[in-house]
């Protein structure tokens, strides 16, 4: 079974070296050669997309993760069977899915009929991640989703909680994403403006993905085109 990695915090990030690590190794890495996170569904069509076969098992593409996954399913691996995005290094909750480079690649998959998966890990700052933890809860919910029926041009979106040292290890909770906006909001200095909307400040809107992350638990939401 061909199974396709890839991100959007760049082909050397941690968190894909951790997918894999929850896979056993398995799987072909095509990931971009650069961080490209919040860059949303966004394809290249309008330059050459240079690709590095950097060993049998691994490829560096100069794109998006959308790009990431086109090229595999339609140039390198076209039996691919399932396409694992992650893990990302920040949550990709409710409404997030619009933004986030992770989730657009195994949307990507699900519009080529593909079944995937999209991992993403919530910061709690000033916690840090703990990537063999992160590794361990990954292969849990692999080994959960396999056999649960996808319908074609569906995918799943997995966030994993940011837990204090020694915690309980966190329940799976499959919901609802949240359609809450994001908190927005921006500092002024002259004619520039910066973003400064706080992440863990958004709406918690009982039952949803965002609601169960932060409360300390995994979210599986179940995801369609």
């Amino acid at each position: 079974m061909t199974i396709i990695l890839t991100n959007d915090d760049g082909i050397d990030a941690p968190g894909i070296r951790a997918l894999s690590k929850a896979l056993g190794g398995e799987g072909i890495i095509v990931a971009p050669k650069e961080p490209h996170s919040g860059c949303g569904h966004r394809v290249t069509t309008y330059k050459p997309i240079h690709l590095e076969k950097r060993s049998s098992t691994e490829y560096s593409v100069d794109g998006t993760p959308a790009d990431c996954t086109r090229i595999a399913v339609k140039h390198l691996e076209k039996e691919t069977k399932w396409v694992l995005s992650g893990i990302n290094a920040g949550g990709n909750l409710g409404v997030d899915i619009y933004i986030s480079g992770t989730v657009a690649a195994v949307r990507e998959a699900a519009i080529h009929g593909i079944p995937g998966i999209a991992i993403s890990h919530w910061i709690k700052r000033p916690l840090t991640i703990n990537w063999e933890l992160a590794s361990k809860w990954t292969a849990k919910v692999l080994n959960l989703l396999w056999d649960k029926p996808l319908e074609k041009g569906s995918f799943w979106n997995v966030n994993l909680p940011h837990l204090e040292i020694n915690s309980p290890d966190p329940e799976i909770v499959f919901c609802e994403h949240s359609t809450d906006p994001l908190p927005v909001d921006y500092r002024v200095e002259g004619d520039l403006l910066y973003y400064q909307g706080e992440y863990a400040k958004r709406q918690r809107s009982p039952g949803t993905d965002v609601d169960v992350c932060f409360s300390g638990n995994i979210a599986i939401t179940l995801m369609k085109l």
